[in-house]
């Protein structure tokens, strides 16, 4: 009989102490040991990869998937495709834009039995805060939902409303109660405006870097007085980054995400028109770009998700104010985010620590994220120094809408595996539940 199932090993093992020549031994779905390249044991496959790097498989704690009730515009089967695609092996679901959101159990539920046998990889739910919710969110957080996202502006679906700043205070203080997470799409009202012309300037205008600093700095000073643990999603603005360093100098459990469209794309570079680059908060301009990438590698900011946010191409169509405001790059995450990160001096481990092991440290999954015993064998071959252009009919989501049409990036994605087990056709995903230990 074989010491293991799987046997994989790399001149390039990613692990949180660095790269390493190794050999990861798989049993029974979990990483039970860590070998050098070269050791003498039997498994029921052995395999090396050479020089591919074998990293551990990502967790992307930012995806709407939509469905049901918009799986039209994405839905489980064609969101996880791609996030395998992209070596992503961890899903964590927003709560919104599907119908309904899951502001309650039944709508949790709707969601459990809708993706139920349709999950390429695992999947978790966030549960949502919005005013007719609060005051209930133990039982959402008792039921397994991984904290609760809300919105402090419109967030462009009815269903979803944001909440007031008294409203923000007291969710931090309802989920206090029993140590959740509050995770702030962080944008000012007051500081918004309706876009005044067909132009990107015009729609950048109206989503100030100031929107997301002012947010950012009152949601700091309301964790640190009512002590809850908070996360600022998706920061596209430098000054919101160096926000969450001052409140957390000052005692604030708060941490931040940012997203590879705001590292990799630039303002100056967006033409009139082109909505496919349209998100909110928005894409601003490069030397911002470069001082989020400096908030990284300070660690203000503590991981890099997608925020993939896909609808139907025909509200993509029209100008910046009247264009869905979304960016679908599940796929793509990885090659993004290290072609910028290697041209900066960062390596594997780098990107392994932003996008696998800090998203699931935020959501609670110690046995995702790392190449480690006792964790999940999710695994990533991943060639580093292999070049590809971004073609939209190669993308697994359902629409194949792109910013990154025709970009050339850097590493691509060979194989991932699920548990120890490649991840093909056939659906191996489980529906995760936020562990109670």
């Amino acid at each position: 009989m074989s010491e293991f199932d799987l046997l994989l090993r790399s001149s390039r093992v990613v692990t949180a102490f660095g790269e390493l020549a190794g050999a990861v031994c798989v049993r029974g779905g979990r990483i039970v040991a860590l070998l050098p390249r070269g050791a003498r044991a039997s498994a029921d496959v052995d395999e090396d990869l050479g020089d591919l790097a074998l990293l551990p498989g990502l967790v992307d704690s930012h995806v709407h998937v939509n469905e049901p009730g918009r799986t039209e515009w994405e839905g489980f089967a064609t969101a996880t495709r791609a996030a395998a695609a992209g070596g992503v092996t961890t899903v964590i679901d927003m709560p919104l834009n599907s119908v309904p959101p899951t502001v309650d159990l039944s709508a949790l539920e709707a969601k459990r039995k809708a993706a139920d046998g349709q999950c390429h990889v695992d999947v978790g739910f966030w549960g949502g805060a919005v005013p007719g919710s609060l005051g209930q969110l133990r039982a959402l957080h008792d039921a397994g939902v991984f904290g609760f996202k809300c919105f402090t502006s419109p967030s462009g679906v009815d269903e979803f409303a944001p909440l007031s700043w008294a409203q923000v205070e007291a969710a931090l203080r309802e989920v206090r109660g029993f140590d959740g997470l509050l995770i702030v799409h962080a944008e000012e009202p007051s500081a918004l405006n309706e876009p005044e012309g067909p132009g990107y300037a015009d729609f950048l205008a109206s989503r100030p870097d100031a929107a997301e600093q002012t947010a950012v700095r009152r949601l700091g000073e309301l964790a640190a007085v009512t002590g809850a643990r908070a996360h600022v999603l998706h920061v596209s603005a430098a000054a919101a980054a160096r926000e969450v360093a001052r409140a957390r100098d000052a005692g604030a459990r708060i941490s931040a995400e940012t997203c590879p469209h705001y590292l990799t794309l630039a303002a100056e570079d967006v033409p009139d028109g082109a909505t496919e680059h349209k998100c909110c908060p928005p894409i601003r301009g490069r030397a911002n770009a470069e001082a989020l990438w400096s908030a990284l590698a300070a660690g203000a900011i503590g991981s890099v998700v997608s925020d993939h946010s896909p609808c139907v191409p025909e509200l993509k169509q029209g100008d910046f104010g009247s264009a869905w405001g979304g960016i679908a790059s599940l796929q793509l995450g990885l090659p993004l985010v290290w072609t910028g990160a290697r041209s900066r001096g960062h390596g594997l481990t780098d990107v392994a620590r932003w996008m696998a092991t800090a998203p699931a440290a935020l959501v609670g999954l110690p046995h995702k994220g790392r190449i480690a015993t006792g964790c999940d064998a999710d695994l990533v071959a991943f060639a580093p120094d292999d070049e590809f252009v971004v073609d939209p009919a190669t993308l697994r989501h359902r629409h194949p809408v792109t910013p990154y049409a025709g970009k050339r990036l850097t590493g691509v994605v060979r194989r991932t595996w699920l548990r120890g087990r490649p991840v093909d056709d056939e659906p191996a995903g489980q529906l995760l539940r936020r562990s109670r230990e």
